[in-house]
Order: structure tokens, then C-alpha cells, then sequence
């Protein structure tokens, strides 16, 4: 989005320390109208404070934050134009649903007849029809938070903050919701900020990533660069599976590396740097080929055992176990036909894997380590 649009939310250079613990370094972020906006980190990167420095649970040690180009530093969160979903619901267990639904309304004085017309048009457009005058505890886990949705969308605030809201739910209802949250973000257009540590969770619904980690931006990008054009090694390695060697910059040979004990191997020449530098070579699984050895191969393999193969459906895992002791995870798409059965190699059975160089990463640095809670929060 570009042009003369006023963003959604921008942080303009904020910081925030508790104390001596700085939990947040100097972030700028713009977030545009309309976006599902996903923070996405472990825990204690950031990410929650952030959430609550835009919705004025917390005021910035420094910086500003602006929401739809309003300096919002001091406004209480009532006054501010965005909502918030928890994890825990929050619901009022002795009102009804759509008292639960309403209560923003009534706060407002909204009259009796437009408030239960906007109630049942909200409990319309989660899904929850006719369970108006149920209670909070007569409802599932995944219906307690269209509910506590529903509760926050009816004010129509220019921006939805939602702080792991999908948590307490089991996989199954979890990956539903995430289809209807993106149905619903879609069809009321609000502004969404989802703060998320699932990986798969934040790729499927996002329109943009902010990945973060010690309380500083790794990177921001739409899901697809951010998988694909990974900035950093701890970007790559946080988002998806991903196996890494280490190595030298092959000397005279463009785009290679040489991986002391195995071979020399292919990657990106546009990420390696003078030869003779250590490297860490990163390569994802779905990217890795791997046939018997000998069986039409490229001159350049690593060459292994096939120790386990693990069918999950339409993705077979296999893990390689190289001559040097190194497992390496490959990941096989199966045909609907096929299935499982047509990997052409079996456990412990000699195989060579290979790669191409568009798919390899170099990087010099060394990972993002866990945080320390004692210094991010």
C-alpha cells in the first residue's frame, strides 16, 4: 500500500523498558489499513508488549504510536479505536451471549433496538445464530471466542488486536478458526494485528509478517517472502523446517561451498561472500532430492543412509543419516496415486541427496539464540 494512505498503526522508533529489562529496541513499523497483520516470535520476544503499547495496556519508554495517524501516548486503551480478543475469552459468564455481544453497545448507550439489531447481524456474521440467549459456559471453546470476536467487532474499531486468541484450542478447531478469522477479517475489513508464535499459523493467515526476536524486528514480509528471502539465518530457521551445514566458500569455484567431510555442494553464489569464510549452509527439506545411490545422481552428492521414513499423508519424511554422522530431513510430496508406497528407496537402504543452488542459503551469522527472559519480555 503505498501513496498518501494513513496507516493503520505506526510505531515510530519506540522503545519500552521495565526497569532495567529493555523489552523493546528502537522498532519502526507501519501496519496499513485493511492488512491481517501477524507479530510473529517465541516467547519473550516482544511481541505481547507491542500488542499492548498499540492498545495503551502499556506506554512506550520512548517513540511514538500513532493509530490512523493519531499520536496515541496517554489515551487510555477505552479511548483508543481498537478492541482486543485474549486468549482466555474474557466473557461475562452470568450475561447471555448476546449480552455479552452487546455490552460495548450498552456502555454507549446505544438504544435497546439498535443494539439487538447490531448484535444479531454480528452473531450472523460469526456463525452463531440462534445462540443469543445461551450462556458462556453452554458453549464450546471454539464458540466462546466467535463470541469474544463478535464482542469486539460490533464497535467497529479501526483496529482488532488479537493476542494468541487461537491457544487454549485443539488443532482441529484451531486450524478452523483460522480459516474463519480470515473469512471474517476479509468481509469486515478492520484492520487485524494477530500476535502469534505458530509459524504455519501466521504463513496461512497473514498478509504480512513482522518476524522478531530479543525485542527487535528480524524482518517484515508477506508470508511468501518471508519463507522464500529469509534475511537473516534466525529468520530461516525459525519459519519452517530447515537443515544446516557448515562449510567453507569453495576458493575458485563460484556458488559453492566446500562441507568439510562430505562434498562440495551447490548454493545461492549471490549470498556467498570471499572464499575461504566460514558459512553456515541452509537448505529446506522440501528442496532436498534424494534417489538410491548411483541411480542417474549429479556428480555432486552427499551420500547416506535412509534410517526412517515417516508417511504423513500427502508428505512422506525421510531422515538420511550422512556418512559423517549428520541427519538430514527430506520431505516427499506423494502423489494421490501413489501414495507413500512409491518412494523408490526404503530404510537403511545407501541413498545420495542432492540440491539445486537457487535453493541453498549462505549466511555468516550465527543463529537467533532463545531469549532471555530476563532481558525480554
Amino acid at each position: 500500500m503505498t501513496g498518501n494512505v494513513t496507516p493503520a498503526v505506526e510505531l515510530c522508533g519506540v522503545s519500552k523498558r521495565f526497569g532495567s529489562t529493555v523489552a523493546l529496541h528502537h522498532m519502526d513499523l507501519i501496519i496499513h489499513k485493511g492488512e491481517f497483520f501477524s507479530l510473529l516470535g517465541p516467547s519473550g520476544c516482544g511481541k505481547t508488549t507491542t500488542l499492548n503499547l498499540i492498545g495503551g495496556f502499556e506506554t512506550a519508554s520512548a517513540g511514538a504510536v500513532r493509530i490512523d495517524g493519531q499520536e496515541v501516548q496517554g489515551v487510555p486503551p477505552y479511548r483508543r479505536p481498537v478492541n482486543t480478543v485474549f486468549q482466555s475469552y474474557a466473557l461475562f459468564p452470568h450475561m447471555t451471549v448476546a449480552e455479552n455481544v452487546g455490552f460495548g453497545l450498552r456502555m454507549k448507550n446505544m438504544s435497546m433496538d439498535l443494539r439487538r439489531t447490531a448484535v444479531t447481524e454480528m452473531l450472523r456474521l460469526v456463525s452463531l445464530e440462534g445462540y443469543g440467549d445461551r450462556r458462556p459456559s453452554q458453549l464450546s471453546g471454539g464458540q466462546r471466542q466467535r463470541v469474544a470476536l463478535a464482542r469486539a467487532l460490533v464497535n467497529r474499531p479501526s483496529v482488532l488486536l488479537l493476542d494468541e486468541p487461537l491457544g487454549a484450542l485443539d488443532l482441529k478447531l484451531r486450524k478452523q478458526m483460522q480459516t474463519e478469522l480470515t473469512r471474517l477479517q476479509r468481509q469486515v475489513g478492520i484492520t487485524f494485528i494477530y500476535v502469534t508464535h505458530d509459524q504455519e499459523e501466521a504463513l496461512a493467515m497473514s498478509d504480512r509478517i513482522a518476524v522478531m526476536a530479543h525485542g527487535r524486528l528480524l524482518q517484515v514480509g508477506t508470508p511468501a517472502e518471508i519463507y522464500s528471502e529469509p534475511a537473516s539465518r534466525g529468520v530461516m530457521e525459525f519459519i519452517g523446517s530447515v537443515n544446516i551445514f557448515q562449510g567453507t566458500v569453495a576458493p575458485g569455484e563460484a556458488g559453492w561451498v566446500d562441507l568439510p567431510g562430505l562434498e562440495r555442494m551447490p548454493a545461492q553464489a549471490t549470498n556467498l561472500q570471499a572464499s575461504g569464510i566460514q558459512v553456515s549452509l541452509l537448505v529446506r527439506p522440501e528442496h532436498i532430492r534424494i534417489a538410491p545411490s548411483g541411480d542417474g545422481t549429479p556428480q555432486r552428492t552427499l551420500s547416506g543412509t535412509l534410517v526412517k521414513v515417516t508417511p504423513l499423508g500427502f508428505v512422506t519424511h525421510c531422515t538420511v543419516r550422512l556418512d559423517n554422522g549428520q541427519d538430514v530431513l527430506v520431505f516427499r510430496l506423494n502423489s494421490v496415486d501413489e501414495g507413500a508406497s512409491s518412494l523408490s528407496v526404503a530404510e537403511q537402504q545407501r541413498v545420495s541427496i542432492w540440491w539445486s543452488s537457487a535453493d541453498a542459503r549462505v549466511f555468516t551469522e550465527n543463529a537467533v539464540s532463545p531469549p532471555d527472559p530476563s532481558t525480554n519480555l
